[in-house]
């Protein structure tokens, strides 16, 4: 009961007041108060840079966290506006890096499906590397008919014809498989491939 009264107490604070507080007490309850009057704005700018709402909820505690340790390491005068500047350089950074992480996968993936030459540039076993391993796992994942059109395509260079001839399938399927065996492929090295949180 006392620690809501206390709570209450602090409600009624100045923002430079609950600075103050928490660089003496290091009590996050109390940084929760201060962030909690402006998490709808937070929220605002977090959702302008990442357009979608789930990943705008992850940043917005993700930021709560980065605090902890930011305002006892910040002298901070104007919270608000030290606050919009570290969620804009935190949405900034992170879109930079999905931006990179994306490329770098479809790089990856152009270089191993070159979609104007239809031609494969063949893994090197031989050659170490996450990407190839990546690519590997992915491959063994796919459906039976969808990873055996892949390999035959791409590995042994093989036509429609030659495919459909020695899977007895028609070349309609086997074209179908190719193509949805690429595009399940890539999704799962993009899935693969994301950073963890």
């Amino acid at each position: 009961m006392k620690f809501l009264k206390n709570i209450r107490k602090l409600s009624d604070r100045s923002d430079e007041e609950l600075i103050l507080h928490y660089r003496e007490q290091a009590d996050v309850a109390i940084l929760g108060i201060l962030y909690q009057r402006y998490i709808h704005l937070v929220y605002g700018v977090c959702l302008k840079y990442f357009k979608n709402r789930e990943d705008s909820q992850d940043a917005v505690m993700q930021i709560f966290e980065k605090l902890v340790d930011d305002l006892l390491q910040h002298q901070v005068t104007y919270f608000r506006g030290w606050l919009y500047v570290v969620v804009r350089h935190y949405c900034i950074r992170k879109v930079s890096q999905e931006g990179k992480r994306v490329q770098q996968n479809q790089e990856f993936f152009d270089e191993k499906f070159m979609e104007s030459t239809l031609e494969w540039s063949p893994v090197d076993d031989t050659e170490p590397g996450d990407m190839n391993r990546l690519l590997e796992d992915c491959l063994e994942q796919l459906k039976a008919e969808q990873q055996s059109c892949i390999r035959l395509f791409y590995l042994q260079e093989k036509c429609y014809q030659e495919i459909g001839e020695q899977l007895s399938l028609p070349l309609n399927k086997v074209k179908s498989y190719i193509q949805n065996g690429k595009r399940n492929l890539k999704l799962c090295i993009e899935r693969k491939h994301e950073p963890s949180a």
